[in-house]
């Protein structure tokens, strides 16, 4: 039981699942932002350009269910938000990975002269070899 506690708390306790914990919390609060942008201020306006339409008020009543697609329709607007948020988040994030690359391999390689004098010694040894 001791080492599945030590397996548990190494695992808990490694960057990349508190980073993930992190990123829930962040996700679940910029979703909050999402839907509240959404729902007090696109939706009204789209509402008002089409005529005054009230999109949370959009409903059939198909026997004895309400189907409600006018806040489905509001739903559909938050997520589109939110993946466009996200595609345009990953995709700087990939343009700066990309550029540190380029710019770590064009960086030109510190040679260590220990290595240069030994590089040196063996072409020497091995012109002595040839001759």
């Amino acid at each position: 039981m001791k080492n599945f506690m030590q397996e548990f708390k190494d695992f808990a306790l490694k960057g990349n699942v508190l980073d993930l914990a992190i990123g829930v919390v962040i996700g679940a609060a910029f979703g909050k932002i999402v839907s509240s942008l959404v729902d007090n201020i696109i939706m009204p306006l789209v509402g008002m350009i089409l005529g005054g339409v009230s999109f949370s008020d959009l409903h059939v009543v198909v026997g004895s269910a309400d189907l409600k697609y006018g806040l489905f329709i509001q739903s559909v607007v938050d997520f589109v938000i939110i993946a466009l948020s996200l595609f345009v988040f990953i995709k700087v994030l990939i343009g700066l990975t990309k550029r540190r690359k380029e710019e770590e391999e064009a960086a030109p390689e510190e040679v260590n002269k220990s290595e240069e004098y030994l590089k040196e010694i063996r072409d020497l040894l091995q012109d002595k070899k040839v001759d």
